[in-house]
């Protein structure tokens, strides 16, 4: 499947996802979400990826001085709990409607900024060099295609201030085969592989588990 055949069918596969119950794609734990329930679980995923490893993150800065760069924010759920920490958040995800339903929940946030990109770079955000942290999580696992992962990657590089860290994850179990055009189970990394992309991409893997 071609590049451009494989980012339609994202964009496209996404949208159907978020209008049949983005929520629940977002996070398979419950199909009948409430407001709560849905934001309190992306408070959970910030205390438990964020707020214990702020000394790495923040790296002496204030955290409400900072901008943080979200890859895949779906329909808020952790963008909402990361404007909570922070000062400045830029989030971004290929599907239209998720960030229609993610705009609409955030309202309340003037600090949020949303974008809809085009499902392999960050040319949307053109700041090069302006954000302090980035982070992604139960992304990249969707993505079939290790070549737009890595992009994603190159493109936060890109964005980053020096030295700043970005957190993400990716699919590790390298016992799935998975079908080019897929976009639910997606391509798997060894930690080898993991590590050797990063370092492509001018980061410096310092810490991983999984």
């Amino acid at each position: 499947m071609r590049l451009e055949q494989q980012l339609e069918k994202m964009r496209r596969d996404w949208d159907e996802r978020a209008k049949e119950n983005a929520r629940y794609y977002v996070n398979t734990e419950r199909q009948d979400w409430t407001d709560d329930e849905f934001f309190q679980s992306g408070k959970r995923t910030v205390a438990e990826e964020i707020l214990t490893d702020m000394g790495n993150i923040c790296q002496g800065k204030d955290p409400k001085q900072m901008r943080v760069l979200e890859i895949g924010c779906g329909a808020g759920r952790v963008t909402r709990a990361l404007s909570e920490v922070f000062g400045e958040v830029w989030a971004v995800d290929v599907s239209g409607e998720m960030i229609r339903q993610a705009t609409a929940a955030l309202a309340d946030r003037p600090h949020v900024r949303l974008f809809q990109n085009n499902g392999t770079d960050l040319s949307i955000i053109p700041d090069s060099g302006t954000f302090d942290f980035a982070f992604s999580t139960i992304v990249f696992q969707h993505i079939p295609s290790k070549e737009v992962i890595e992009n994603y990657v190159r493109e936060v590089s890109r964005l980053l201030k020096p030295k700043a860290l970005f957190k993400f994850q990716v699919q590790g179990d390298t016992s799935i085969d998975t079908a080019p055009d897929d976009t639910w189970l997606g391509t798997a990394y060894s930690d080898a592989e993991a590590c050797a992309m990063a370092e492509r991409c001018g980061f410096e893997p310092r810490y991983r588990h999984g």
